[in-house]
């Protein structure tokens, strides 16, 4: 198994490895999975997909769910619905995952990218106010970006590694400006902003269930709002957006995005232990906090007073002139103590297929990107494989300082 292939999102560790997450299924994953097989209810209709709907709806605290096929298929959605157009701007976070970035060019438009803040990681809200305020002006009923020309219509920030965004003041401009809000939840579900779960603060939040995630379906997605118009357009065009099923007759561009019923089961069961699963995110959290602070050079990313994280992935940030070796170096020694790391992902003002793209100064997400290292969490995580880890963490700074 090469490096790619170990760290697919989920994929089985190697023999002896820890792995960096991985699914926990015990629960009535194998039950419910069977009742689909024995009914023959294995496609994308089904009492599952309605049920792990209403699941998700009520644990975030929104009125609609509409599932979909995965994360990603959410975000197209999420901007379809809410009348992105092509040429238009979207405000997004740079440290992320390529997907939101993705689905903004899928409706034609461009996303402008907002640096992360230095102490939560997420994207920096002072960045994004002084980008609407500053650098965009009002004219015709539409925000406008000054360099580009166009129209910004909605701001994407993304709750990463489990830890929410400090969404309120970019809300308040959003109504300010009459922008639509979509959060990207996928890596954050059952975590708070100020008391409220994450998902439902904007006009429409999106989930991911991949393997990797706190819960998982194998694949697939969530898109989560409190405003009925949006859910009804987001089954529609998530369902070929067809006018009558028995006639095939349909009304616009439609699109192949609902989740299966059987890949729904897994998340009805899954949802049945969300609570326990963000607990033992915390506890996992909490002992790698205790642990690293002995070590110098390591610093864990801060959870903020008003959030309540779920510690989706559990990283750190490497000082190689404390540590005394880089983030890669720590990630390539564990390796070979067959212990799977990951680094952060390539900010997306870096990103190829988005050059081009307006991004304000990137520097905190550079850096972040640079020294941060992802240590196993899975939910399944032992004390002893979480002790290792520690023992293996420290041991590499000690021969490295030697």
């Amino acid at each position: 198994m090469n490096v790619a292939e170990r760290l697919a999102p989920g994929a089985p560790p190697a023999a002896g490895f820890i792995p960096l997450t991985v699914p926990q299924l015990a629960g009535n994953e194998w039950a419910y999975v069977k009742e689909c097989l024995d009914t023959g209810w294995v496609s994308s209709a089904g009492a599952f997909v309605e049920r792990f709907e209403r699941a998700v709806a009520d644990a975030v605290g929104a009125r609609y769910a509409v599932a979909t096929v995965s994360g990603t298929a959410a975000l197209h959605v999420a901007l379809l619905i809410a009348g992105v157009q092509p040429d238009d701007e979207v405000v997004v976070s740079t440290l992320t995952f390529i997907a939101p970035a993705n689905a903004i060019r899928y409706v034609g438009a461009w996303p402008v990218f907002i640096d992360a803040e230095p102490r939560h990681w997420q994207m920096d809200p002072d960045k994004a106010l002084d980008f609407l305020e500053r650098h965009c002006t009002w004219r015709d009923g539409g925000l406008y970006n000054q360099a580009t020309g166009r129209r910004v219509r909605a701001v994407l920030p993304v709750h990463i590694l489990g830890h929410p965004a400090d969404i309120a003041p970019l809300r308040d401009a959003c109504r300010r400006y009459g922008l639509t809000m979509i959060e990207d939840a996928t890596e954050s579900l059952g975590a708070t902003y100020k008391g409220s779960p994450v998902g439902a603060v904007g006009d429409i939040g999106c989930f991911s269930f991949n393997g990797n995630k706190l819960i998982t379906t194998g694949g697939g997605g969530m898109l989560v709002t409190d405003h009925e118009a949006l859910a009804d357009r987001a089954r529609y065009l998530t369902t070929q957006a067809k006018d009558d099923p028995v006639e095939y007759v349909h009304g616009a561009v439609g699109y192949n995005y609902r989740l299966t019923n059987v890949q729904a089961a897994l998340g009805v069961a899954q949802m049945e232990r969300l609570g326990e699963h963000v607990v033992a995110k915390r506890r996992i959290a909490t002992a790698y906090n205790d642990a690293l602070a002995a070590i110098p050079g390591l610093t864990p990313m801060e959870e903020a007073t008003w959030a309540r994280s779920v510690w989706w992935m559990y990283t750190a940030l490497v000082d190689e002139r404390e540590f005394g070796i880089d983030s890669r170096e720590l990630m390539r020694r564990l390796e070979r103590e067959r212990i799977q790391t990951r680094p952060l992902w390539q900010p997306l003002h870096r990103s190829l297929p988005h050059a081009g793209a307006w991004a304000t100064d990137c520097s905190v997400a550079d850096r972040l990107n640079r020294d941060a290292l992802s240590l196993p969490c899975s939910v399944g995580l032992t004390d002893a494989q979480q002790g290792r880890v520690i023992d293996q963490v420290a041991a590499s700074r000690t021969m490295a300082v030697a």
